[in-house]
């Protein structure tokens, strides 16, 4: 007979005191989520490379009642992501979610953009995601109790872009470290690893992009059936449900979260 039972139906899209690890928490979207954990009732960990915009953030999370904490660290530095690690262990004992949620770019033509500037993009996007990834998923192991790790990528690992050599490589090769990461950790050791796939979200970096006279908005509403761009709170609902025992039989998934941008 077919089964369900009703504490897990209740409580399956629960993350109330899970400990969880937020990369890119000062950013837009790292910022959301990080809160929206906070609220769910998770013990948030925050990590970035700015200590003063972490350590507004902590005192505001604090002021609504947050169990939360920072460290500062660059996500491409190995030594430091091992470290962060640690600190994360010692304060609350374990790390049961992971977002990722770090990212960086800068747009230019193959023909202009250094070599450098490409290996910029590269680390920043694909090399530190590993590296969070790799200690994470290493402690997530010897805890012995599996875990979620949720990575933000972009549409742009679907689709090439002008200008975007360098970004939607890195892209598309997070998003096949997801894959592969979930054929490696999932069966073995209960760690589900996704990715959640946005377009065009508002931030300090694209807010000039949402004048609805904007030549820029209106093209891109024409691949958008949602009719809108996206609000960073757009996905904290996909993000707490692959966080959650709601998303067990999901794994190395690139989950599209673009409001049907791949669809027209």
């Amino acid at each position: 007979m077919v089964k369900v039972e009703k504490s897990f139906v209740q409580n399956m899209f629960s993350v109330e005191n899970k400990v969880a690890v937020v990369t890119g928490a000062t950013g837009a979207l790292g910022r959301v989520l990080a809160k929206a954990y906070g609220y769910a009732g998770a013990k948030v960990f925050m990590t970035a490379r700015n200590e003063a915009k972490l350590a507004e953030l902590e005192k505001e999370f604090k002021a609504e009642g947050i169990d939360c904490a920072y460290f500062v660290a660059d996500p491409a530095d190995e030594k430091a992501v091992q470290f962060m690690v640690k600190a994360c262990v010692e304060k609350y004992g374990e790390v049961n979610i992971l977002a990722v949620c770090h990212g960086y770019n800068k747009p230019q033509p193959i023909l202009e953009q250094s070599v450098e500037d490409w290996q910029k993009i590269m680390d920043a996007d694909c090399k530190s995601v590993y590296i969070v990834l790799k200690y994470v998923a290493q402690q997530m192991v010897d805890q012995g109790k599996g875990g979620k790790m949720v990575v933000v990528t972009s549409q742009r690992s679907k689709r090439g872009m002008a200008g975007y050599t360098g970004y939607c490589t890195s892209k598309g090769g997070a998003d096949l470290m997801v894959s592969s990461l979930a054929c490696e950790l999932s069966a073995k050791y209960a760690i589900n690893v996704n990715s959640l796939c946005p377009t065009v979200f508002r931030s300090e970096l694209t807010e000039w992009m949402f004048d609805p006279e904007s030549a820029v908005y209106q093209n891109f509403l024409k691949r958008e059936p949602i009719g809108r761009l996206a609000e960073p709170s757009d996905f904290v609902g996909y993000a707490l449900f692959l966080s959650s025992d709601a998303s067990n039989y999901i794994t190395g998934a690139n989950c599209d979260c673009s409001g049907g941008y791949l669809t027209c």
